[in-house]
């Protein structure tokens, strides 16, 4: 009870600023606690595409604790999809000055860098967020340097970095997706095929007209007419506006 007691203490001093302790029951202080709930709103905010709702969180989580890392890595994934790029390398770089151990802000920043054309820069910052033991969620950084590493033209880093991802998250399906796409590339539709029946065995996974397409050409080269209509069926009727769609209609 005792315990319960001090949370709704804490809580109440963080919501409405009229703290009666200088730290909380983790050893934060009082400013650092109001920071991380707002940097936490924040990515809420984010996630949700609230992009305005999120920088007015961090102001207040940045007012509270002005070095506080967590809300200048948010703030630059902010930026990002605002596309102010120079803003969005500053925060991220901030952060990591603050906090070279984050694993989270090396991802994100590394995400940024493939994003801007900068493979080479951003599969360092997939590995130096690997370095970490404690990283909570390696395959993000694996599936991530895959994905650049493609991007980049490197097809055998690339399948050796989502392999990596399978093993931490065996039906990761961003993973799955990504390794039938490299495979049909490669001339592969066998291995293609493969790799995508075990991504749409997720089913919370959604297909979109770029997956749906994908299919489309595997079950073409592989010459089976029935899946090849029926995920062409599924676009058009999804998708009836995509420029896959458009695709359909070409000659292959």
């Amino acid at each position: 009870m005792r315990s319960l007691a001090c949370a709704a203490v804490l809580l109440a001093a963080i919501l409405s600023g009229c703290a009666t302790q200088p730290t909380s029951s983790t050893g934060q202080t009082i400013s650092q606690a109001r920071a991380k709930v707002h940097t936490e709103l924040a990515a809420q905010y984010y996630e949700r595409a609230q992009l305005g709702i999120a920088m007015e969180e961090l102001g207040k989580a940045l007012k509270s604790e002005p070095d506080y890392a967590p809300a200048y890595n948010v703030r630059g994934l902010i930026n990002m999809a605002l596309r102010e790029d120079r803003q969005a390398e500053e925060d991220f770089q901030r952060s990591l000055r603050l906090d070279s151990g984050d694993s989270d802000a090396h991802n994100n920043y590394g995400w940024f860098l493939c994003q801007r054309g900068k493979t080479q820069d951003s599969i360092k910052q997939f590995m130096t967020a690997l370095k970490n033991p404690l990283y909570a969620t390696p395959e993000k950084s694996y599936l991530n340097a895959g994905v650049c590493s493609a991007k980049g033209g490197n097809a055998r880093d690339a399948e050796e970095f989502l392999q990596k991802a399978l093993i931490l998250r065996p039906n990761m399906p961003e993973a799955l997706l990504e390794l039938a796409r490299l495979s049909f590339d490669s001339g592969d539709s066998a291995g293609a095929k493969s790799y995508f029946l075990r991504f749409v065995q997720n089913k919370d996974t959604p297909l979109s007209a770029e997956s749906l397409w994908l299919a489309v050409r595997i079950e073409r080269k592989m010459g089976d007419k029935n899946s090849e209509e029926s995920y062409a069926l599924q676009l058009r009727k999804r998708f009836p506006e995509s420029r896959e769609t458009q695709l359909l209609t070409q000659k292959p």
